[in-house]
């Protein structure tokens, strides 16, 4: 496991349970001082925090302390790889560093945790850290947006309109001169509106008009063809008589 000796002499630190300095010896561990005023380290130190409470609870080992420490440790940071959902990569990574201590196969794995101990632990990550997983995700990996913009064939960007600049307007002749030029200026909106999505309506006009007319002759075609294949068996069929009659006669 990476980093277990690092985590072997923190573990140590914490095996009497009337220890109060936890918090203060994680802040300083992992340089989480500013766990009031980082929401984030807050976090961060209260995920360390209930692991170590945890190990204690089960009476671990310092070898399981810190086995334990670092799979959760191992876990969050698969988690904030990527912002995108990852949750069954991230239990599948747990489940697998924690089968490589619960079994004695040398040199792949050790049996750390015995049976009992692993659906404890599986439990106890299951019910706090992964059923918190996307709260995790959205305090410690950058928000995706995601901007779509449509272009269509055949039909020209417009370009950027620019603002011009407007010179001052002058309210000395009364609150109904400047109410007049607001509803100018609303019509003129719309009216530029209107003019800007004209063309739009148009193309898509056009390409229904033709889309429609393509159809329709295929339609036209296949309906054509049917009643060509259907003409020539009928007429198979009403020649078949004659010939048997013809031979008939012969006979």
């Amino acid at each position: 496991m990476k980093g277990m000796k690092t985590f072997e002499s923190l573990a140590g630190r914490f095996q009497c349970p009337l220890c109060t300095q936890t918090p203060r010896v994680l802040a300083e561990f992992f340089s989480l001082q500013n766990s009031e005023s980082d929401p984030r380290a807050a976090v961060l130190l209260e995920l360390y925090f209930y692991t170590l409470q945890f190990c204690r609870d089960q009476k671990f080992s310092r070898e399981q302390t810190s086995c334990f420490f670092s799979i959760v440790k191992e876990t969050h940071q698969t988690c904030m790889e990527t912002p995108l959902g990852n949750m069954d990569r991230c239990y599948s990574y747990f489940t697998e560093l924690l089968m490589c201590h619960a079994a004695r196969r040398p040199p792949f794995s050790i049996d750390l945790f015995n049976q009992e101990q692993v659906l404890q632990i599986t439990e106890y990550v299951v019910n706090t850290y992964f059923r918190h997983f996307k709260l995790y995700k959205y305090a410690y990996t950058p928000q995706v947006r995601l901007d779509i913009s449509l272009s269509y064939i055949g039909m020209e960007v417009p370009e950027e309109s620019r603002d011009e600049e407007t010179p001052p307007q002058d309210h000395s002749e009364g609150p109904s001169l400047a109410a007049s030029e607001e509803e100018e200026k609303t019509a003129e909106t719309v009216l530029v509106l209107e003019s800007d999505t004209a063309p739009l309506k148009e193309y898509i006009r056009v390409q229904l008009n033709e889309e429609v007319s393509q159809l329709r002759s295929t339609v036209e075609g296949k309906l054509r063809e049917n009643e060509e294949n259907f003409s020539a068996q009928l007429a198979t069929l009403e020649e078949q008589p004659v010939k048997k009659s013809a031979k008939g006669k012969r006979k």
